[in-house]
C-alpha cells in the first residue's frame, strides 16, 4: 500500500518568457501575470520587484545593490496510481524554487523551495467542502487528506532527491486577526509579531506539519507569515531567506497592494486591511476577481476527477507510514 501512488516532478522556469502548460493550476499567482497583452511586461516588471528586493536585503558588499539576481522554476508535482501506468497523472501541487546568483562571483546558493504554494486539493477543501459547511461547523477532518499527501510527498524520495531543504511556505497575514510586534529582530526575517489567535490557515497548514512565525523585513511594511517545518532562523542561509521574502513580498505586493503596498507601515499592534485606501499599485496587471472564479472552478475539477473517483484510496495510502 505504501507504494499504491508515486509522485513526480517538472519543472518550468519562471521569467519574462514564461508561458503556463495547459496543465498549470491557472489560479497561481505566476500564471495570472502571464496572461493577456500586457503578459511579457508584467512577468519582467516582477522580476525586477523581485532582484531589486534581493538586493536591498542583501545590501553588505553590494555598494551598486545589483550584485544578486534571482533565478525562479515552477516546480509541479503529479501524483498517480503505480498500478495505472497509462493513467493520466493528477497535478497536486505546485511551488516555486528560488536559487539566489552572485553575479560578481559567479557563485549559486540554492534557496528555498515552497513559495506561491498552491494545491489543487486546497482548492477542493477551500472552494467546495468549506463552502458546503459554511453554515455549521467546520469538520474535524478538514485538511487531513491535504495534509496526509503534503507530508508524503515532502517525506517521499522524488523530493529528498531534488530538494536539500525543508520547505517554507510564506504567505500574508490573516485579515481577520491582530498582530502584536515583539521585540526579536532578526537580521534578514525583521522583527517579529505574533497574532492574537490562530487562524483556520494556521491550522490548516499544521495539518501539513508546518507551524507558523510572522516577520516583517527591513523595508516592508506589513509582516509576512512563514510556514515552516525546519527551525526558520537557524537552518537556513541569510541569503536563502532573503530570496524567499524578497519573492512573495513581491507576489503580495501584486496581489495583496492594500496590505503590502501600503503607504504607511504596519505599527506595532497592527490589523491587516483590504479596505485600506492609502497605498500604490505596482506597475503590474493582475484579474483578483478571475482567481477567485477559477478557484471554485478547479476545486470542482478535483472533486469530479480526484475525490470522487479515488478519494477512499488516496485517504488509505496517504495515512500509511512513509516507506
Amino acid at each position: 500500500m505504501a507504494h499504491d501512488w508515486v509522485f513526480s516532478i517538472g519543472t518550468t522556469r519562471f521569467d519574462e518568457d514564461y508561458t503556463p502548460s495547459t496543465s498549470s493550476r491557472t489560479t497561481t499567482n505566476f500564471a495570472n501575470l502571464a496572461r493577456g497583452e500586457g503578459r511579457r511586461r508584467n512577468l519582467r516588471n516582477a522580476v525586477t520587484m523581485m532582484n531589486t528586493r534581493v538586493n536591498e536585503l542583501v545590501h553588505w558588499d553590494n555598494p551598486r545593490g545589483d550584485r544578486y539576481a534571482l533565478d525562479l522554476d515552477i516546480v509541479s508535482v503529479d501524483l498517480r496510481r503505480a498500478a495505472a501506468a497509462d493513467e493520466a497523472s493528477f497535478p497536486v501541487i505546485e511551488v516555486l524554487d528560488v536559487d539566489i546568483v552572485d553575479t560578481t562571483t559567479g557563485t549559486r546558493t540554492e534557496g528555498i523551495v515552497g513559495n506561491n504554494f498552491s494545491s489543487y486539493i486546497r482548492d477542493y477543501d477551500f472552494g467546495v467542502r468549506l463552502a458546503e459547511h459554511r453554515a455549521g461547523c467546520i469538520p474535524d477532518d478538514f485538511g487531513d487528506l491535504h495534509g496526509r499527501v503534503f507530508r508524503r510527498f515532502v517525506e517521499s524520495e522524488e523530493y529528498r532527491e531534488r530538494f536539500a531543504q525543508l520547505p517554507v511556505i510564506c504567505i500574508s497575514v490573516s485579515t481577520s486577526r491582530t498582530y502584536r510586534r515583539l521585540t526579536n529582530h532578526h537580521p534578514i526575517l525583521g522583527v517579529e509579531y505574533e497574532a492574537d489567535e490562530s487562524s483556520l490557515t494556521d491550522r490548516y497548514f499544521e495539518k501539513m506539519g508546518l507551524r507558523v512565525r510572522y516577520f516583517m523585513p527591513r523595508g516592508s511594511v506589513a509582516p509576512l507569515a512563514f510556514y515552516h517545518g525546519a527551525d526558520l532562523l537557524t537552518d537556513y542561509s541569510f541569503l536563502a531567506l532573503a530570496g524567499t521574502i524578497a519573492t512573495m513580498e513581491t507576489f503580495q505586493k501584486i496581489y495583496r497592494p492594500e496590505i503590502y503596498n501600503a503607504n504607511t507601515a504596519a505599527a506595532e499592534v497592527y490589523r491587516p486591511r483590504l479596505d485600506n485606501g492609502d497605498f500604490s499599485l505596482p506597475q503590474v496587471s493582475y484579474d483578483r476577481e478571475e482567481r477567485a472564479r477559477l478557484a471554485t472552478t478547479q476545486g470542482r475539477f478535483t472533486e469530479v476527477n480526484l475525490i470522487a473517483p479515488y478519494g477512499a484510496a488516496l485517504e488509505r495510502w496517504a495515512a500509511q507510514p512513509s516507506a
